[in-house]
């Protein structure tokens, strides 16, 4: 298994980790992984992942904002940590993501971009990340 360390710098942000994700498909190709899936999950309960647009920085503040909007931080939970919020945004983003990889390049769609989705930050945070041969490199899981 492979980690990434991604450091958030808001209590709630959509934190941009494609470039991250790109160089550990470059390391996987250097050591031969050209096609399969990258399966890239948090291991945390206050930040999740998700894929979406990332050529307008508009979109991911707009997003950050109606997550905000919709699970506001003082809506009265009961969690005695006071994070409550960053749980259900979590919920909602989901802890992992499957990646495709194709000829030793991370395939996505031409607007797309992978982020940390952050609901209890700042923090430092570790992804762990376990490649998924595909059959064409001869290799079955």
């Amino acid at each position: 298994m492979e980690t990434l360390s991604v450091a958030t710098r808001s209590r709630c942000e959509m934190r941009d980790i494609t470039a991250q994700v790109r160089e550990l498909v470059a390391r996987g190709r250097q050591q031969g992984r050209r096609n399969g899936a990258l399966l890239l999950f948090s291991p945390h309960t206050t930040c999740g992942l998700t894929i979406n647009e990332g050529a307008d920085p508009d979109v991911r503040r707009d997003m950050v904002r109606f997550f905000s909007a919709m699970v506001p931080q003082d809506a009265g939970f009961d969690h005695a940590e006071g994070n409550s919020d960053a749980h259900i945004k979590t919920t909602l983003h989901g802890p992992s993501l499957m990646l495709i990889v194709e000829d030793g390049q991370l395939q996505l769609g031409r607007w797309q971009s992978v982020y940390l989705c952050e609901g209890d930050g700042p923090r430092q945070r570790t992804l762990w990340a376990r490649w998924l041969p595909g059959e064409e490199d001869g290799t079955r899981p």
